[in-house]
């Protein structure tokens, strides 16, 4: 008989997929990502769920749990471990399912992440502005669990960091462009003018822009923060920081064409270029010390002469690609490149290690003793390389670029991903530990929000790019452990970190929403690639983004509206509106909009489409009669996206219906017998009538129901 010394019981999370379903034995199995097998028993009083998004109720499925377990299903299952001798046993208490139906995942819906989107900048406007004025000298780094700001007393909370407002503002640009609220906008455009009046150093001698650390806010006025007086960079000007500081301002600029943010750009850049450049070894330096501006004075202490990640990688996603989507300019392609190229050559590692380098000497020679680095790597940053190569390869078709973002994504899911329960690690050791082989986890298992940023987006874009199925695998299990886990339902916003498990960690400062290292910027960023990679490269569906550009301020009032680096001829603008009216002057391949003379701002919608869209449906409204457009082929593959938009028309309650089919090339009978279900719901009293030319097969099929009028023919 076992001891309790030879017993053990503790709770964990797995994350897999459903291989088998025993009703009678109140068992499944369960397949994790890596290929392990576990049997999972159902508690007498299991719960189950479907994840839900910021602002919808809760959705409880525990009534259907064991209808909702087929195979192939992908659930996250927490329970209880019971281990003895010979023997052991996993007990769920809670499962969570990802998919509203098998290979249905909710944050694939168009509307999940903008939706997402709005309740995130929401949550940061109530928080920073509870008045509803944007008044950014209220402004505070730190924001508590449920948004509300720090006691005044509170310490370093009156310091407001250039860095974290900047961040800010790109993510409440980053909402608007996705929902059109000028709420965001104009917090937005009023964060970017207090940076350009408090936190800019506007030096005309030179040429150049700079920008402060922070500054910080008392009663008798405001003492500004030239030198960074964060641990690492203390008494310098790190690079990163100046890279951050164009971060909203930039976003802004896309949404509004300010030309005086182009020009800060413009002189920000002079200043990488003229002191931070190494022009003898290429790259550029990490830090500059604030009095001689030099990357090799010995102030800099351990920050002498040296080059990192931050200060090469960090421009492409930081500032640069939308600086490019803005203007299509030849001298940001050039840096996008140069800093490309530079990562290609000098980063990867391997046979050493599977993780890149990520800090340098001078001459490039590898510096692992720096600071907490050691040698040592951040999951994400390796993350971060295949997504932001992949967005270049848009550009500059170097296969160099897709093949390193191809062997990065194919070697981190072992040595940087959970593979048990789900989610990606944060810091690691690069080498492996000799005994065991693995990987060592630097200070804990716990995981970031925006290393699950860098894994989506990461995965999403090789995925739909590279029509890779196994990286697509991989982004919805990094979306779906992110969408289970990290959003807070009670308080909103998103969680800094959690346990390994999915169990929000809330101790010291990460418990906060807001501070040095965390202001909206990853979780919005996620909201709008995730959309844009999703719709435009997966699921083929159209993407709505939304400008607000006074015309004269454009060269040619030519307004860009590519939504990302994408491959080339991937996407097509189909449709515009100027302050709500349909445009017309538009050029769809070179996606841009030639727009009216006006000395105010102008609201600009536009719709994106994927060229290669082999179903294109929209519902549009005219008083009580709803428009049902489609063009291509209702077939298997499609007919999932026919019924999501048919009940979303019908769930209006229209009092006519009018298919408009003249484009359809196919019909399958599944998406027939759809529309019979939804007549006999929508009753006698509306009217579903076939509009114009369709196809004779397809004529046939509908008319063979009875229950359908066409146009001009009586009931």
């Amino acid at each position: 008989m076992s001891t309790d010394a030879d017993r053990r019981i503790y709770s964990d999370t797995l994350a897999g997929y459903v291989t088998y379903f025993s009703p009678t034995e109140h068992r499944f199995g369960l397949r994790t990502s890596d290929g392990r097998e576990y049997t999972v028993h159902l508690a007498r009083n299991v719960v189950s769920r479907v994840v839900r998004n910021l602002g919808d109720p809760y959705r409880d499925t525990t009534g259907q749990t064991r209808d909702m377990l087929g195979s192939g299903r992908f659930l996250f299952a927490y329970g209880i471990f019971y281990e003895w001798p010979g023997g052991n046993r996993f007990e769920a208490k809670e499962i969570t399912f990802p998919e509203e139906s098998r290979g249905h995942y909710v944050f694939e819906h168009p509307k999940w992440w903008v939706q997402q989107a709005a309740a995130i900048a929401d949550f940061y406007l109530r928080g920073q502005f509870p008045d509803g004025k944007y008044d950014w000298r209220n402004y505070r780094t730190h924001l508590t669990l449920d948004g509300a700001h720090l006691p005044e007393h509170a310490g370093d909370n009156v310091r407001q960091e250039t860095d974290t407002i900047s961040r800010l503002v790109y993510g409440l640009s980053t909402a608007y462009l996705l929902t059109g609220e000028d709420r965001f906008l104009d917090a937005a455009e009023s964060g970017t003018e207090y940076l350009r009046q408090y936190m800019r150093v506007d030096d005309k001698q030179d040429g150049i822009v700079y920008w402060y650390h922070g500054m910080d806010i008392t009663p008798t006025g405001r003492r500004k923060v030239f030198a960074s007086e964060f641990g690492d960079d203390f008494d310098a000007i790190p690079m990163y920081e100046q890279i951050y500081a164009l971060a909203g301002p930039t976003q802004t600029y896309r949404v509004t064409g300010d030309p005086r943010i182009l020009e800060d750009i413009d002189r920000t850049v002079a200043l990488f270029q003229r002191y931070f450049r190494d022009e003898e070894r290429g790259g550029f330096f990490s830090h500059i010390d604030p009095i001689n501006l030099s990357p090799c004075d010995d102030a800099l202490g351990r920050n002498r002469s040296r080059k990192n990640w931050n200060s090469i990688g960090d421009h492409a996603p930081a500032y640069l690609i939308n600086a490019y989507l803005a203007t299509g300019r030849e001298d940001f392609a050039a840096l996008l490149e140069e800093t490309a190229d530079t990562i290609v050559a000098k980063f990867p590692d391997e046979p050493d290690s599977p993780f890149v380098q990520e800090r340098f000497h001078e001459d490039w020679t590898p510096d692992r003793t720096w600071g907490w680095q050691q040698d040592r790597a951040v999951v994400g940053h390796n993350l971060k390389i295949a997504w932001n190569l992949t967005r270049i390869r848009a550009l500059h078709d170097k296969p160099e670029y897709g093949e390193l973002a191809r062997r990065i994504g194919e070697i981190m899911p072992p040595v940087g991903s959970d593979q048990q329960r789900g989610g990606w690690y944060d810091v690691v050791e690069r080498r492996p530990d000799p005994d065991s082989g693995i990987h060592r986890l630097v200070w804990h298992d716990r995981k970031a929000w925006w290393q699950q940023e860098q894994a989506i987006l990461a995965y999403l874009i090789l995925a739909g790019t590279c029509q890779d199925p196994e990286s697509l695998r991989l982004a919805r299990e990094a979306a779906a452990y992110y969408n289970a886990f990290f959003l807070d339902h009670q308080d909103g916003g998103v969680y800094f970190n959690v346990l390994a498990g999915g169990v929000p960690y809330l101790v010291g400062t990460e418990r906060f929403k807001g501070s040095h290292s965390m202001a909206g910027y990853h979780a919005l960023e996620l909201c709008y690639l995730a959309a844009a990679y999703t719709g435009l490269l997966i699921s083929h569906e159209p993407l709505t983004l939304h400008f607000r550009p006074r015309p004269g301020d454009l060269p040619n009032r030519e307004l860009r509206v590519a939504p990302d680096l994408l491959p080339a001829g991937s996407v097509e603008l189909t449709r515009v509106w100027v302050e709500g009216r349909p445009h017309h002057h538009f050029d769809a391949k070179e996606l841009t909009v030639r727009l009216p003379e006006s000395d105010v701002p102008l609201r600009v919608r536009v719709e994106l489409e994927p060229v290669q869209m082999r179903l294109r449906i929209r519902g549009e409204f005219d008083g009580g009669t709803a428009h049902v457009r489609c063009a291509g082929a209702v077939d298997g593959t499609e007919l999932e996206k026919f019924r999501r938009v048919l009940g979303e028309v019908m769930a209006a309650g229209p009092r006519r219906v009018e298919f408009h089919l003249g484009e359809i090339t196919e019909m399958c009978r599944p998406a027939v017998n759809e529309l019979l279900v939804q007549r006999t719901k929508a009753g006698l009293d509306v009217d579903f009538v076939v509009v114009g030319s369709v196809p004779p097969e397809v004529r046939d099929a509908l008319l063979a129901t009875d229950a359908f009028l066409l146009e001009g023919e009586e009931d």
